[in-house]
């Protein structure tokens, strides 16, 4: 592993914020769950959709107010956008969270990209006339 590789971040500065975007989405791209979902979601050029989420999580880090968008609104036109997803989603963020930050940093990444899945879970999928949580099970194998 070089030397850019294995630095670790103590704060969420803009370049900290960027290789966790793209080393974050470089795993979901691999992924043989999301990886699909996200493809069809964003068939080309993943320059916009990689900056638009450096300027979210700096909005989120750091108050920049980088961010305006609809998080709600674009996940609900995903195509094939299940439950259980999140779940997936967060535990490879969360990876990735590990091994980029110290350890008090990962775990403050972690909390709001948690608060965040709930959020867009219970927007997307939470219905008054269903039960919660609705099972959803995902099978990688």
């Amino acid at each position: 592993m070089d030397a850019a590789k294995s630095a670790v971040f103590d704060h969420p500065s803009e370049n900290a914020i960027a290789r966790l975007v793209d080393e974050f989405y470089a795993r979901i791209r691999a992924d043989a769950v999301l990886g699909p979902v996200f493809t069809r979601a964003i068939p080309g050029d993943w320059g916009p959709h990689l900056a638009t989420m450096r300027n979210f999580w700096s909005s989120v880090m750091t108050a920049s107010g980088r961010y305006k968008g609809n998080p709600v609104a674009v996940h609900g036109r995903v195509d094939g956008i299940e439950l259980a997803m999140f779940d997936r989603w967060l535990a490879l963020f969360e990876a990735t969270c590990r091994e980029l930050f110290e350890p008090a940093l990962a775990v403050e990444f972690q909390a709001k990209a948690a608060r965040i899945a709930e959020s867009l879970k219970l927007a997307l999928f939470y219905r008054p006339d269903r039960p919660w949580p609705i099972e959803s099970p995902i099978d990688a194998s």
